[in-house]
This record gives C-alpha cells, structure tokens and sequence, in this order.
C-alpha cells in the first residue's frame, strides 16, 4: 500500500494526468489524553508488525506547527500519504485507456451478472471475465444484499481560503489531516486553497438501500461543519460552497478482497472501507495478473482470494450498524470525560472489526 501511492504519482506523471497530485503525508492529531494513549498504541501495534517506521509520534508543539487545530497535544504522523483529485484522475485515466483501444460505456447500468455475461437494459455484454467493481453499489444486486453495508460518508468543501488565513491556521500545505476520534473525519486542503472536510455519522439505511438523496443530509453535513469549526473557531465565518457524499462498501471484517474465481468466470474487487483510491490500483493490478495468468508478488497478498462473512439479515444489520454508529460517539464522549482510552469503542471494535 505504501508503494501504490508512489504508483499513482508515477502513472499520472508518465501519463500527463493533472490530478493535483501531492505527496505531503497525512497526520492524525491527538486532541485528548486518550487520543495520545491510543497513539502510542498505534506505534508500537506497527513496530509489533514488522513496520517500526510506519508512524511518527508527535508531541503538541510538533504537531501544531503543522496543523493549528485546537486543543492539540500530539499527533501520528506518516509520510504514505498523497492527496489527490479523484475527478481528473478517474477522466484522465478513461481518455488514456480509450486512446488505447478500449471502449467505456457510460449511463448502462448492469441489471444481473452471471457466467460471462452481464445483461443491461439494451441487451446482453459477453466476456471471458466479467469483474465486478461495484463498490458500496454492490448491494444493489439482491445475491449480495448481505455481501457488505453501503456506509454512508458526508463531506464539504470551504469557499478558497486567503493565504493569509491558511498561513495563520498553519494549513498553507496539502498534508491530508484527521484526529483520532472513532466517529471518524478526515480533512485536506485543495489546489485552490478550499478546505475539504468530511466524515461518518449518517445512517445506515434499511434493507442496505442506495440512493442519491441519501448523499445529501443536512443536519450531518451540519454537524461536520460545526466540528470543523471546533478543529477551527477562525473558519467560523467562512462561506462552505460544496457538500455531497457517496456509500463505502463495508465487508463484515473490514477486509478488502480481489480474486477471480476461474470456474465461474467472474472476477471482484472492492470493499475498501474508504480507502479506494489507492487500494484500486493495486487491486487492478493483481486483477491484470490474475486474468492474464502473471505471477507476481502482489499475487500472494492476503486481499487476493479474501472471503468475508455475510452480515447478519435485518433487521439486525440495521439495528447493529446504526447503534454502531452511536457507540461510535459515546465513545469520544466517554474518552473526553474519563481521559483514558473507551472501552465502549474497544468493545465495538472486537463486535465488528472495525478500525
């Protein structure tokens, strides 16, 4: 993973994609007691590992000096990390494979897949290789209602930002940004000089239902922005131009898989828990190998092959992943309070994997 976000450098570069790629690492600031705790815990589970150099402990002055959030006493820091726009990237990637033969057809939706054969509503698409890359869409599909929860993550983005403000609240960089809460942000500041901010907390929908009025929900784009105004009381006033959202595919063990099953002719990738741009590209290009039969070391990956569980049937997925969702902010609530690391949030993490 460490190498696929040089990879992604190195093919917009090599292909003339401008992605507004920028590798300046991610920082995980410690806000709390608690947060330092878990921090350290962080670093030494990396080193227990085998990675001792993955993370870098912060202490407050450290950590401020490169994000002025309020209330920082520490941070993790990691230099894995870029920052880039997934909208030029993906169009600048379909012009370089159609240049290069292949065809993409947009707005053909695939209704049912079965043994090299996908039907749409204007007929039948045959192929030695059907991949399913469907994402948190894949529940759409009522075989694999129970394959993974779409997960819904909310975000929105600042009118640009005087360098004269960015320079004051130390964000005058592209360094992408979170803190160590369980019901999870994450920030980063765009070409332009927009902050973009983002997070979990809207519901898990009934059924693991898909729809585009769910990417708009304004009491949680609400509370997105009042925390991002408690990272940052001088953004208090500060004009927000953009909000939108999108399902996560969310496999039961917060694994990600890609594999060809070579009986059936079909092949998957997906369920990246957010992490997509990245584990993407390195799961199309073990899919390269596994259908094009090249052996190489990304082959023998865990992902490869990786089989979760099934989610429980409803209404228990629904009553779980939404007190989830709940445990998940009584959580940072009980961290604020007893400054100590949650046991609510420990408990939920042992219940469904997740980290």
């Amino acid at each position: 993973m460490n190498d696929t976000v040089d990879e992604i450098g190195h093919v917009l570069r090599d292909e003339g994609i401008d992605a507004d790629y920028t590798k300046q690492g991610f920082l995980s600031l410690a806000r709390s007691s608690a947060q330092v705790s878990r921090a350290r815990a962080a670093v030494r589970a990396s080193e227990a590992f085998g990675l001792p150099n993955q993370w870098r402990l912060m202490d407050g002055r450290e950590a401020t000096a490169l994000v002025a959030a309020e209330g920082c006493v520490g941070a993790l820091y990691t230099d894995h990390c870029a920052v880039v726009h997934p909208g030029r990237l993906v169009r600048g990637l379909a012009r370089v494979v159609e240049a290069l033969g292949a065809c993409i057809y947009e707005r053909t939706p695939a209704t049912s897949f079965s043994k090299n054969n996908i039907t749409t509503p204007g007929g039948s698409v045959r192929a030695p290789v059907v991949v399913r890359a469907t994402e948190g869409f894949t529940t759409q599909f009522k075989e694999y209602r129970r394959a993974l929860i779409p997960l819904y993550s909310l975000v929105l983005a600042t009118e640009p930002l005087s360098e004269r403000l960015r320079t004051e609240l130390n964000l005058n960089h592209r360094m992408a940004f979170n803190d160590m809460r369980h019901l999870r942000v994450y920030a980063q500041v765009t070409a332009d000089g927009r902050l973009v901010f983002g997070g979990r907390g809207a519901p898990y929908h009934f059924g693991s239902k898909v729809s585009s009025q769910y990417d708009l929900v304004d009491d949680v784009h609400e509370k997105i922005q009042a925390t991002m105004t408690e990272f940052f009381p001088a953004l208090s006033g500060v004009r927000v131009t953009h909000r939108w959202g999108c399902a996560l595919a969310v496999p039961r063990d917060w694994h990600p898989s890609v594999g060809l099953d070579r009986k059936t002719g079909v092949a998957w990738a997906g369920q990246y828990v957010g992490d997509g741009v990245a584990t993407s590209n390195l799961a199309g290009r073990i899919l390269r190998n596994l259908i094009l039969l090249r052996d190489e070391e990304i082959n023998h990956l865990p992902i490869v092959n990786h089989r979760s569980p099934q989610w429980e049937p409803e209404p228990f997925r629904w009553l779980g992943v939404n007190l989830g969702h709940y445990a998940a902010g009584i959580g940072d609530a009980e961290e604020r309070l007893a400054k100590r690391p949650s046991r609510v949030a420990g408990v939920l993490e042992s219940l469904t994997g997740a980290h």
